[in-house]
């Protein structure tokens, strides 16, 4: 864990005290849309989007200012991160066969733009959507940790790794805060109830579980910089998330495995074991001395 964050004091505390200014960058995606319609009355928000008419046409105009612009363009986002104290870095190619040129210009160059504009712009803090595909090499029967390295499966992920780093370098090295949330398989509670989703048992993530961390990466203070996982509260998950718990404040609702019909018949959480003395009813072994 000591790998994976750095603080300048007391971890989990929050600042609710005024509106805070957030910039959404691919605001009219499926992350950015669910953050502005759910998010609308905490903080003051604003959409970038390559496109308003997308953003019209989701009617997101009406929980956020929204703006017309491209990521590649750092001197428009310059001017656009101007009054606004986080940064929430969701634009690029979201896909895992994206090819190089793809994840070069909009992943890579647009990632190293938004950094430093955001930096340039005085904001306080960029927030930076990372992905499970940053960790995707790993075995699949491998719970990954923030201390463990990065090890990217495709160059989607390559990309994210890229991201990771040059928000610790901007936390470190110039002093702007950076929090990098490793999304899962980001859906709504309906797709976990469908029998049919399997696929997404451990790397399941709800719509308002992901917007939940989001918002304690907002609020956060202390936190200088920090890698966290961002997974629903399922029996079985490929990403660690005792860190993002205990450096955010992250307190999922959502249970992948409660909500598939064909695992919630298992009722695993009671009868997969934990391999702890409370299985069976177990005693503690000091339990003399202590008593």
């Amino acid at each position: 864990m000591s790998q994976s964050f750095t603080a300048d004091g007391a971890l989990a505390q929050t600042d609710n005290s005024q509106k805070i200014r957030v910039f959404v960058t691919g605001g009219g995606g499926n992350i950015g849309s669910y953050f502005a319609r759910n998010s609308a009355q905490n903080f003051q928000i604003t959409l970038l989007d390559r496109s308003l008419d997308k953003l019209r046409e989701k009617g997101l105009d009406e929980f956020a200012n929204i703006v017309e612009g491209d990521i590649c363009d750092i001197e428009f986002l310059k001017n656009a991160f101007q009054n606004h104290d986080v940064v929430l870095h969701l634009a690029g190619d979201p896909s895992p066969n994206a090819t190089w040129s793809s994840v070069r210009d909009t992943n890579i160059s647009g990632t190293y733009n938004t950094f430093v504009a955001a930096k340039a712009a005085g904001c306080s803090r960029v927030i930076f959507a990372s992905s499970i595909h940053a960790i995707s090499g790993y075995p699949a029967d491998v719970q990954v940790k923030t201390s463990d390295p990065a090890n990217p499966g495709d160059l989607y992920g390559v990309s994210k790794v890229f991201g990771e780093a040059m928000a610790r370098y901007m936390a470190i090295q110039e002093g702007i805060s950076a929090i990098c949330i490793r999304i899962g398989a980001f859906q709504p509670v309906e797709k976990a109830m469908d029998e049919s989703a399997l696929s997404l048992l451990d790397g399941f993530v709800s719509e308002r579980d992901l917007n939940h961390l989001i918002e304690c990466a907002i609020r956060v203070q202390n936190v200088k910089f920090a890698v966290v996982h961002g997974l629903s509260e399922s029996r079985f998950k490929r990403m660690d998330i005792t860190d993002t718990r205990e450096l955010l404040g992250y307190a999922p609702q959502d249970s992948f495995t409660k909500l598939n019909p064909a695992l919630k018949a298992l009722n695993l959480d009671e009868n997969v074991q934990s391999h702890s003395m409370a299985d069976e009813g177990q005693k503690s072994g000091i339990r003399e001395e202590v008593s």
